[in-house]
């Protein structure tokens, strides 16, 4: 409703060296309902389509290279692409104004384009001269790129995007996804891969990296062939997105392929067990998708081979294999427990950081975060099962090949009801490993699966339904007190091993926290820093409003400095089961203290409160801000060990934007 306009932003570099960067801003200026549609339509397809149509409606366009995330780096008088936000505005009808001056300076550019308040027409762009063009980087064509794909110690890794080649060589150690995911496009094309993970396209910052990355044009030949291919995987049916579930309009959405949403602060602490359908979704891929009859022949796989061979297997010396294949009816057969337990994404509150500086990941708020109750089956009682499992399969070959030489006689099951004599006995046995229906892999250490304290489980339902596809339907490990990585869905396989699990997930980037000095990951030992496992005490606050006003209140001026009084409500967490003791609200920058009553979630056992809490705090003093009508509260939870929360993000950011445990501070507009 009402009027809307089209502009473009320019984001200026701290380093003048450096390329502007231009983004179109999501306003548009129209006059027909149906151009909204038709620009919605645009967005909503890719690039490639995008800069299709331009190049059929105008044979001069034919060098635009396309650009999935419609944000390209440019320089200033580059009117090769200035030529497509204007041809995009031909496209659509959109009229000219003086956002068009303020974009392209250069006035005889921009006179040239002008026509009518009807609107641009594509005859009234001027002709695309040579010097309009960058020739001056060197052209490569796919088979010279597909040599430099760093197989061999020492070398170049090349890949190409949107007809540019581009070396990526000091940049894989830090792909916020682990080496291992970007080098599945070295010597190649990226348009495939992101047409996975789609993430990439969620912010600017993968492009704005790149472009200091671009050594050479993609021979156009090369181009169109990608092009084609991937107009076939679309046209074809190929999306794999096109099966993901339905999503609750309320959520948050970061990003949609995959899914990533939080709840809305004004809905978090609702309930204290939070609605299915409304718990936050962290995706790394498309949703699995299982058929009835997949689900009917759906097995997991228990690999407890290491026990078997004493814990003595290595790569060189194979071990004899242990493995239990378990139903979904047996599983559910086993002594069915639940456990409250609160999950959160690592990079909660990560926008928290960006503030300071940019950092990698999804801008998360604080709704990154959920609480339910998980029904399934404890994890050493489903060993204890697949032990039962391999014992009678290792009785039936003893039977048919037995040899008086054989030492291995204690029984498998017997063993594992001893636990502290297995981790004596078996000092190799130090992870258990899991891995998913959608190919990520992860571990925790094994004094935490299997400890009778630590309630990890293998978990069928959600909130006493049965596990949603978006929360890992058929079977999640619940790994109660660690970060929502290690519980991981879609569980198709279980593994105990002597090293964690490989992978981005686990040893990557991806969940390993750097200090704040550390931009560049290859100037760390990556493999020797711990990863991501207990989450710190945090909190934050969902609810902020004045203490009703007498009338005289109401007719006071406020200035700078005053006190007025406000209640503040919110919830609290911490990881490792540590019990949340106090959490302390301040309206005054942490000059004076109010203490507030916890209201759910108190009486959990010590130890083992892996759920979070809610509070209130009445009658907050705060002073008002430098603007005169406004105030800042902040609060900071205290667990059982009196671990608290820093004061700001100074010297706590990392690059990757995780645990961002700072104070929460909330501003409400008192006048």
């Amino acid at each position: 409703p009402g009027t809307n306009y089209f502009t473009v932003r320019r984001n200026h570099s701290d380093n003048s060296s450096e390329r502007n960067y231009w983004s179109v801003s999501r306003t548009i200026s129209v006059k027909k309902i149906n151009t909204i549609s038709c620009i919605m339509t645009m967005m909503l397809q890719s690039s490639r389509r995008f800069c299709n149509t331009l190049r059929k409606a105008s044979p001069t366009l034919l060098q635009l290279k396309h650009n999935s995330s419609y944000q390209r780096p440019l320089n200033t008088d580059d009117n090769n692409w200035q030529r497509v936000l204007l041809a995009f505005a031909a496209l659509t009808g959109i009229s000219t104004g003086t956002a068009f001056h303020d974009v392209f300076p250069r006035a005889s550019f921009t006179s040239q384009c002008e026509s009518s308040s009807g609107g641009i027409t594509l005859e009234s762009l001027p002709d695309l001269q040579d010097e309009d063009i960058d020739f001056s980087l060197p052209t490569y064509t796919s088979a010279q790129v597909a040599m430099r794909n760093g197989k061999n110690i020492g070398e170049k890794v090349w890949m190409t995007y949107g007809g540019y080649v581009y070396d990526v060589t000091d940049f894989v150690g830090n792909h916020p996804g682990g080496s291992e995911k970007i080098l599945l496009a070295a010597g190649g094309a990226i348009e495939p891969h992101w047409h996975l993970y789609r993430q990439h396209f969620a912010s600017e910052l993968p492009l704005r990296l790149m472009e200091k990355m671009i050594i050479g044009k993609l021979h156009p030949a090369d181009q169109e062939r990608i092009d084609a291919e991937m107009d076939k995987l679309q046209d074809a049916g190929g999306d794999p997105y096109d099966n993901e579930p339905d999503r609750h309009p309320l959520l948050i959405v970061h990003s949609d392929t995959p899914m990533n949403a939080e709840v809305p602060s004004d809905i978090l602490t609702r309930e204290y067990i939070t609605p299915s359908n409304l718990f936050y979704i962290r995706n790394h891929h498309p949703v699995p998708l299982l058929s009835e009859d997949e689900v009917k022949d759906f097995y997991l796989e228990v690999d407890i081979s290491l026990l078997m061979n004493n814990g003595s297997g290595t790569e060189d010396n194979k071990m004899e294999p242990a493995v239990a294949k378990l139903s979904l009816d047996q599983i559910k057969s086993l002594p069915k427990v639940e456990i409250t337990s609160t999950l959160q994404c690592s990079g909660n509150r990560r926008s928290g950081f960006n503030d300071l500086r940019q950092t990698s990941g999804t801008n998360w708020g604080q709704g990154a975060i959920s609480t339910a109750k998980w029904g399934g089956v404890r994890l050493v009682d489903l060993l204890h099962f697949a032990a039962q499992q391999v014992d009678t399969l290792s009785d039936k070959k003893e039977k048919q090949n037995s040899s008086p030489e054989s030492n291995n006689t204690d029984s498998l099951f017997e063993t594992l009801q001893n636990l502290q004599l297995i981790l004596e006995k078996q000092p190799n046995l130090q992870h258990l490993r899991m891995e998913s229906l959608d190919g990520m892999r992860a571990s925790i250490p094994i004094v935490k699966a299997f400890s009778p304290f630590g309630d990890v489980i293998l978990a069928y339902e959600m909130n006493g339904e049965p596990l949603t596809r978006d929360h890992g339907y058929p079977l999640r490990m619940i790994v109660p007190g660690y970060a929502a990585v290690r519980n991981v869905k879609w569980v198709s396989k279980i593994q105990l091993h002597k090293e964690e699990s490989e992978g981005a997930w686990q040893r990557g980037l991806n969940y390993k926290i750097l200090p704040p000095s550390v931009l560049d990951a290859t100037q760390v030992d990556l493999d020797s820093m711990p990863r991501l496992t207990e989450e710190p005490v945090i909190s934050g606050i969902t609810n902020l409003e004045r203490v009703r006003l007498t009338a005289e209140e109401q007719r006071k001026k406020l200035r700078p400095g005053d006190t007025v009084l406000v209640r503040a409500s919110g919830w609290a967490w911490a990881g490792g089961g540590r019990n949340i003791v106090r959490v302390d609200v301040t309206g005054d920058d942490g000059k004076s203290w109010e203490i507030a009553k916890i209201t759910q979630g108190a009486n959990q056992p010590f130890g083992r409160a892996w759920a979070w809490v809610f509070w209130e705090c009445d009658n907050i003093p705060a002073k008002v801000c430098d603007d005169g009508h406004s105030v800042e509260v902040s609060c900071k939870g205290v667990d059982m060990a009196f671990n608290t929360q820093p004061h700001t993000v100074d010297g706590m950011w990392n690059v990757r934007g995780l645990a961002n445990n700072s104070w929460f501070r909330s501003r409400l507009r008192v006048r």
